[in-house]
């Protein structure tokens, strides 16, 4: 499913269209708006940095706040001791991009393994010094959403509803979906499949394809969030109104958001939770504007909004179905938003 929406407010366009089906194996069902996509790490900017926003609007977080004053489990004299909040995400914290802790564990999920992969995380050295560089790293916003529920008392899913997506009517459009929901939460047949899991051994249908997030219970920071295209859209309007100052911000107060959109050292290259257009390199092809900002998940999903030619162009797949070694995609996202760029500009 793809969409793009053009302007902002009530003079804004919107067109949407969709192909394909939910697996790849033969008559499977089309793909229709109604359709829900594993979001992936799309979960990073539209909802552990959204909840982490209306936090600090809450006065329980600020942009400076270290890790270790959130996670009970840290030492003050650990290397992560310098780790702030604003450090975790822009991706510049000093962990690593990423260890594949899931092969230490069982396929079949515990309840227990939630701890488990914390404590690995918690006791993860770091690479470099934190705000020294970029490295993009599932592991930092997997602490953020432990961060968020430590400060709230709540899930971060049910934190998410109850302060982003039942707020602007989006909780039938974006949500998780914890393992003991799984298949019920959302009938199979709504959802698109994703890999044919190795480590599971069963094609990932209704259920998170991220591995850590699966061990987590389906629910965290850094993947998990399922949504369909007018929810990912919807969400992506509000937030680029928002940013822009073209929001009503009757839900989520806009004199917040464009603080998300503000690089505090300008050696590092992301946002506050959100990507920006790699030059000569980027997935947003050759003419989003410098000043865009956007983010991808590794399942297929992708969006970019770009202030200057108030533009928000959302992609919804399902790649990895039936295996992560399909990386045509790669080529495919640069060129879909060229022809959409120079069709309307």
């Amino acid at each position: 499913m793809a969409a793009i929406s053009i302007g902002t407010g009530h003079r804004r366009q919107r067109f949407v269209a969709g192909a394909g089906q939910l697996a790849f194996q033969a008559n499977t069902q089309p793909v229709n708006r109604g359709t829900f996509f594993d979001l992936a790490s799309l979960t990073k900017p539209l909802c552990t940095s959204l909840c982490v926003l209306q936090l600090i609007k809450q006065g329980k977080l600020a942009w400076d706040t270290l890790l270790v004053d959130c996670v009970k489990a840290l030492k003050r004299d650990s290397d992560k001791a310098n780790i702030s909040i604003e450090h975790l995400l822009t991706h510049s914290s000093g962990l690593k991009a990423y260890r594949p802790y899931f092969r230490l564990f069982k396929s079949v999920f515990a309840k227990e393994d939630k701890a488990k992969l914390l404590y690995y995380i918690h006791h993860e050295k770091i690479v470099y010094q934190p705000g020294t560089k970029n490295i993009y790293s599932d592991l930092g916003y997997i602490l953020l959403g432990e961060i968020i529920e430590q400060q709230t008392n709540k899930r971060l899913d049910q934190f998410f509803t109850e302060q982003i997506t039942r707020k602007l009517n989006l909780e039938k459009h974006l949500f998780f979906i914890p393992l003991d929901q799984a298949g019920t939460r959302q009938p199979l047949q709504d959802c698109a499949a994703t890999e044919k899991c190795p480590w599971r051994g069963r094609v990932m249908q209704g259920e998170v394809h991220d591995e850590h997030c699966w061990l987590l219970g389906g629910v965290a920071g850094h993947a998990g969030l399922f949504g369909n295209i007018d929810g990912v859209l919807g969400l992506c309007e509000l937030v680029f109104d928002q940013w822009l100052g073209k929001g009503d911000g009757s839900c989520l107060l806009s004199n917040q958001f464009e603080q998300l959109f503000i690089r505090t050292n300008n050696k590092l290259s992301w946002y506050r939770g959100f990507d920006r257009p790699t030059p000569g390199g980027s997935s947003s092809g050759r003419y989003f504007s410098e000043k865009s900002a956007g983010h991808l998940g590794f399942s297929g999903t992708s969006f970019w909004m770009d202030p200057e030619k108030e533009i928000v162009v959302v992609l919804l797949t399902n790649r990895v179905n039936p295996s992560r070694k399909n990386i045509k995609i790669r080529s495919f996202r640069p060129w879909f938003h060229d022809k959409i760029m120079e069709h309307f500009f």
